[in-house]
């Protein structure tokens, strides 16, 4: 039995997230897993690095899955590239430890959120990133992200928070960087919880718009309650950039 690792970029906006649904067809796991299983002639099941929410794209997703096939990584690479559809890309396949594993092995992760700034509308861009109603101030912005980084229970940055799980992460890094006619949102940090670098990036915008102050970063943490946060910014404009490894 081999531990198979895949690298893989894909555009999010026709899928219902990555997370296998019954009876849908239209989620990554699930399309991956149909096309694995037809390639490898056994049934394939994958674990990914995270569930990546409907509509949000990936450039950096990786995930694991184990087979009895002997198939070189070379040419299942080149078959998946040939049957996967045009919005899903498999960069890298290859051989990981018996002990791999997509999720739980990661360290780190990287994510960034695109909006635009510009005149006009981004007729071309429109699917991959969030227009806000009015041009944000960046500086107030970046004085409320220092009120995030470090680690704290995010509960209150969280849409579906679970008693049982631990809502605590550490954000080691937030960067807003105005370029041209975006700007970019990138965080990086040891996990996220469910919508938690939308709803961010969302409280971040309400902060640039004058209708919250920077410091109530802080009051919005100790609540650990949904509501104390700010909108969550929509799906479109996030990508998963990069997940990282010891091994």
């Amino acid at each position: 039995m081999r531990n198979i690792r895949l690298d893989i970029c894909y555009d999010g906006t026709r899928y219902r997230g990555w997370q296998r649904l019954p009876g849908k067809d239209d989620t990554l796991q699930g399309k991956l897993e149909a096309t694995l299983s037809r390639i490898l002639g056994e049934q394939i099941e994958i674990s990914g690095s995270g569930r990546t929410d409907a509509g949000v794209h990936a450039r950096g997703q990786v995930a694991n899955f184990h087979c009895e096939s002997k198939m070189s990584c070379d040419e299942l690479l080149a078959m998946l590239r040939q049957y996967l559809p045009e919005d899903i890309c498999i960069e890298d396949v290859r051989i990981a430890s018996e002990r791999f594993h997509s999720r739980y092995n990661a360290i780190g992760k990287t994510y960034c959120y695109t909006c635009y700034i510009g005149e006009g509308k981004p007729v071309f861009d429109r699917k991959y990133v969030y227009t806000p109603p009015m041009v944000p101030d960046v500086e107030l912005m970046r004085k409320a992200t220092q009120y995030l980084i470090g680690e704290h229970d995010f509960a209150s940055f969280c849409a579906k928070a679970q008693k049982k799980k631990s809502t605590v992460r550490h954000v080691d890094k937030i960067e807003i960087v105005e370029d041209g006619a975006y700007l970019r949102l990138t965080y990086h940090g040891n996990g996220f919880l469910y919508n938690m670098v939308r709803i961010l990036t969302g409280t971040l915008i309400e902060v640039g718009r004058g209708m919250r102050n920077p410091e109530e970063m802080k009051e919005i943490i100790d609540a650990q309650e949904r509501g104390a946060a700010g909108f969550t910014a929509p799906a479109q404009g996030l990508y998963l950039v990069e997940v990282e490894y010891e091994i």
